[in-house]
């Protein structure tokens, strides 16, 4: 299992590990063991799901819709549908095609473990999985929220966000980028799906759009913050400390924040967007504390 944040406080630390346990459980339900001959698909789907990570997103999902009084149960299916997605992309950029990674989370990555064709078939039923838990009456009574989930969802998995992030980060090995594209691409790789899972909690909790948008904005400047932060880490810390391969973006010679600012102004700029973040939840009066202080841990953040 990768290193746990052990840098949030203990009140943070203590809610993101109830986050972690539930969605585990609950991603543990939704992909059951089988003794069918098509069992290595759902082994693979497994291992590139419960061998650790931040959970994050799936935090968010849970903490944006206990805003809005939304059924925890309910709740963390959309946050299992979400980390679904997350996971297909982290098994699908480790392939050689992509970022040619051996490392995931301190273990061998899913094509490495099983091979690169289960590996891709793993992330394919992951990424479907999740669409088909979205559309069920079990997450919500309401088909109009159903829908809008996966509408929602769509958007931000496909080709102007995670997909066509990804191409952009593929292009970036042989363009170099200025820093409005790589925001860009960052945005759309990265953010797009921390930007859903804010959402995901109002769409559920059927909320105003003042409370909306000031989501979608926190989510904006957190999920800019955590990739400059990814950056940053990238070359001051190594895989045993990380969980993954360091150092791939400037062997890969991607442009990167720190590449292209320097890492002082990038820690400078993380600072920037995470004040940017915690002002867009005052909004709520107090009720988004562990939002902020969540948005404060990305800086502090080791793994």
């Amino acid at each position: 299992m990768a290193p746990s944040p052990r840098d949030a406080s203990p009140g943070l630390q203590e809610r993101m590990d109830d986050v972690i346990d539930g969605v585990n459980k609950s991603i543990a339900r939704l992909l059951p063991e089988t003794d069918l001959p098509e069992a290595p698909l759902f082994e693979a789907m497994r291992y590139g799901t419960l061998n650790g990570g931040k959970r994050l997103r799936p935090f968010l999902v849970m903490e944006t819709s206990a805003l809005f009084g939304v059924d925890a149960v309910r709740a963390r299916r959309v946050a299992a549908a979400v980390e679904f997605v997350h996971c297909y992309s982290l098994i699908h950029d480790d392939l050689p095609a992509m970022d040619d990674a051996q490392l995931r989370r301190g273990k061998p990555a899913t094509h490495v473990a099983f091979d690169e064709a289960t590996a891709i078939l793993a992330g394919d039923a992951l990424l479907t999985l999740a669409f088909e838990i979205l559309s069920d009456p079990e997450t919500h009574e309401d088909p109009r929220v159903r829908c809008e989930l996966v509408s929602m969802l769509a958007k931000a998995s496909g080709g102007h966000g995670l997909c066509g992030g990804q191409m952009l980060d593929l292009i970036g090995e042989k363009a170099e980028f200025d820093l409005g594209t790589i925001s860009r691409l960052q945005r759309m790789k990265t953010g797009k799906l921390i930007s859903f899972a804010c959402e995901a909690g109002a769409i559920l909790g059927k909320a105003n759009e003042s409370n909306r948008r000031a989501l979608v904005n926190y989510a904006n400047d957190l999920g800019l913050a955590f990739q400059v932060t990814d950056d940053i880490l990238d070359v001051e810390s190594d895989a045993k400390t990380t969980g993954k391969d360091s150092g791939k973006d400037a062997a890969a010679g991607k442009s990167t924040f720190v590449s292209t600012m320097g890492k002082d102004q990038a820690k400078q700029r993380a600072e920037m967007l995470v004040q940017q973040s915690i002002a867009h939840l005052n909004i709520f009066q107090g009720r988004a504390d562990t939002l902020k202080e969540l948005a404060r841990y990305v800086l502090q953040r080791r793994t």
